[in-house]
């Protein structure tokens, strides 16, 4: 197995990039990228309405084990979003109210973990950001090695220290870092094109003109009838 670490340093996308993707969501910017870098639907804000927008820093934990996270701290930086994976499946109460605050004071965005939370009631008073898979108060231990800030898979999507994470209520999406630029000009574009649809809406327009979906009616054999034409 490979060697264990923390790893201090980490190359963060430029602050401007970050800072014109928090003008987008989850939903626009994973459509813009060819629908890839979800994770998975399990993956709930415990408050809604959050949201938050900068680089990962990655965490890989042995299930039940929070050791790492708390190696982690360590290694953040203001407007980091901590990413948490366990080998092994776990909905042990990895993260609580201590650790929150802890990452609070150096200024971490909030945290993403394939895991379980807990003092869930002291996070939302505290207004921080989670999105997780479990909340449960079932305790950790905290002698078990794993990695900081090494490639992991947290919801089911592999995730590289420094890439960009977004989550939203609609729920967490990755951009490779050296994505990017590519994907703020798709994000962009495709904003352009939803304006254009919203102003055809507007107009009274149907979605299924203007996507030119009638062919795709007729080649599934669905037929219109009214209420004095039921027999079809």
């Amino acid at each position: 197995m490979m060697n264990r670490y923390v790893r201090l340093n980490i190359e963060r996308p430029e602050k401007a990039f970050v800072k014109e993707f928090m003008d987008y969501d989850v939903s626009t910017v994973y459509e813009a990228q060819g629908k890839i870098g979800l994770l998975n639907y399990d993956l709930r804000p415990i408050i809604e309405g959050s949201f938050i927008c900068g680089p990962a820093i990655t965490v890989t934990c042995m299930a039940g084990d929070n050791l790492m996270i708390h190696a982690a701290i360590e290694a953040v930086q203001p407007g980091d979003v901590l990413v948490v994976s366990t080998i092994g499946e776990s909905h042990h109460g990895m993260i609580g109210e201590l650790i929150a605050r802890a990452l609070m004071e150096k200024g971490v965005q909030g945290v993403i973990i394939d895991a379980g939370i807990r003092d869930v009631k002291q996070l939302r008073k505290l207004g921080f950001p989670v999105w997780s898979k479990a909340i449960y108060s079932q305790g950790t231990t905290k002698n078990r090695g794993g990695w900081v800030n090494a490639p992991c898979v947290c919801g089911g999507v592999q995730i590289n220290p420094g890439d960009l994470i977004m989550a939203d209520d609609d729920g967490v999406v990755r951009i490779k870092s050296v994505n990017i630029e590519t994907v703020l000009e798709l994000t962009k574009k495709r904003v352009e094109r939803e304006k254009i649809v919203k102003s055809k809406i507007k107009n009274g327009e149907l979605s299924i003109d203007f996507y030119n979906l009638r062919p795709i009616l007729e080649k599934e054999e669905v037929v219109y009838i009214d209420f004095f034409n039921v027999n079809v």
